[in-house]
């Protein structure tokens, strides 16, 4: 295969795209530079390169943005070790407390629990027990029982919430829920 040159419009273009590239930072440690023995000026050769316009200094990178936290899902437990979720989802730790969202609107059902888990943080709570019941027979799944995940996922609930899964059936099964609380950290 034969080389082609290079046309002044690839050239100019080059140019462009350099002027606007930044090294990419790297977690390495700089090599220590070798004491080189006296070398001989490298020749010149026969068609001069024009010389690269300087690169202009790089921008102040801003701080990344937070991410984005994950959903929480049933089950899904980021945030703690593999055993302690193993622990969670099978109903092993302790409750430490309980609500019973049975007969509730769903606004009042929704500012009780968010009530309930603020108190159980504010106590030190980890381990909560949130009851919804299975819902209607004639419906598949409750109201409440579809709404609860759904909070648990808004902002208010997840800066308390770590995870979430359904309960083990000697506490109610597919119509409770296990509420997973996050510490309670103290202030330096």
């Amino acid at each position: 295969m034969a080389k082609r040159r290079v046309t002044p419009d690839e050239l100019e273009l080059w140019r462009h795209v350099a002027q606007s590239v930044r090294p990419i930072k790297s977690r390495r440690k700089p090599a220590q530079p070798k004491e080189a023995a006296p070398s001989a000026p490298p020749a010149k050769s026969k068609a001069a390169k024009p010389a690269a316009p300087p690169v202009p200094p790089a921008k102040p990178q801003l701080p990344a943005a937070p991410a984005k936290p994950h959903a929480l899902t049933h089950g899904l437990s980021h945030g703690i070790d593999r055993r302690q979720a193993a622990r969670f989802r099978k109903g092993k730790l302790t409750i430490e407390g309980k609500i019973d969202l049975h007969g509730r609107t769903q606004q009042d059902a929704h500012d009780d629990l968010l009530a309930f888990l603020r108190r159980a943080h504010t106590a030190g709570k980890r381990n909560v027990l949130v009851v919804t019941g299975k819902g209607m027979t004639t419906s598949k799944t409750g109201v409440l029982r579809q709404a609860v995940p759904r909070w648990l996922n808004e902002p208010t609930f997840r800066s308390l919430v770590l995870a979430f899964d359904y309960a083990e059936p000697q506490h109610g099964g597919e119509g409770a829920i296990y509420v997973l609380m996050k510490r309670v950290r103290e202030k330096k």
